[in-house]
């Protein structure tokens, strides 16, 4: 079990990895699009369309690594507000609600991603892509956060401190 949990763990940091290596290509990508418009060219087809892709693959592979480390964005003005026990069961239920969107946006996603795939939808921009290419993040990604948010549900760990303001 300990090496499932190691393999786990070492996918959900390397899709968080690629995110960041997404984000990278979108700084050199948008660099290179100003510097290229300025100089008076053209920027390439593909670097349009490639930093639209990276965005959604960012945005996607990263999601389940910040639901682990609890970087996504929420506000504490209620849950500190509220006494520890009462605190942990609405922290709980969060959890909970956020799994069930999780879960419904993997099987929807999953859905369009086989639709892609038998009805061959391409998208069409600059170039002809597979679609699934970009859907199939959504099943993976949302399936993983559901993973990761059952965890505020079922583990020790609460999704919420209970202490408002910013703490960094």
């Amino acid at each position: 079990m300990e090496l499932i949990g190691k393999l786990y763990r070492g996918f959900l940091y390397t899709m968080a990895g690629i995110a960041g290596v997404m984000l990278v290509w979108l700084m050199f990508s948008v660099i290179t699009s100003v510097v290229m418009r300025n100089a008076g060219l053209q920027p390439f087809a593909w670097l349009f369309t490639s930093s639209e892709y990276a965005i959604l693959y960012m945005t996607m592979l990263g999601a389940p690594w910040l639901v682990r480390e609890k970087g996504h964005v929420h506000i504490e003005l209620v849950t500190a507000a509220l006494p520890g026990r009462m605190r942990r069961m609405v922290s709980r239920m969060v959890a909970a609600l956020c799994v069930v969107v999780s879960v419904i946006l993997a099987w929807k996603g999953a859905e369009l991603f086989v639709g892609n795939i038998a009805r061959n939808d391409l998208d069409v921009r600059a170039y002809y892509f597979p679609k699934w290419i970009l859907t199939v993040t959504f099943p993976i990604s949302f399936g993983l956060m559901a993973i990761e948010f059952s965890r505020f549900v079922f583990g020790d760990d609460l999704m919420h401190s209970g202490e408002a303001g910013i703490h960094e």
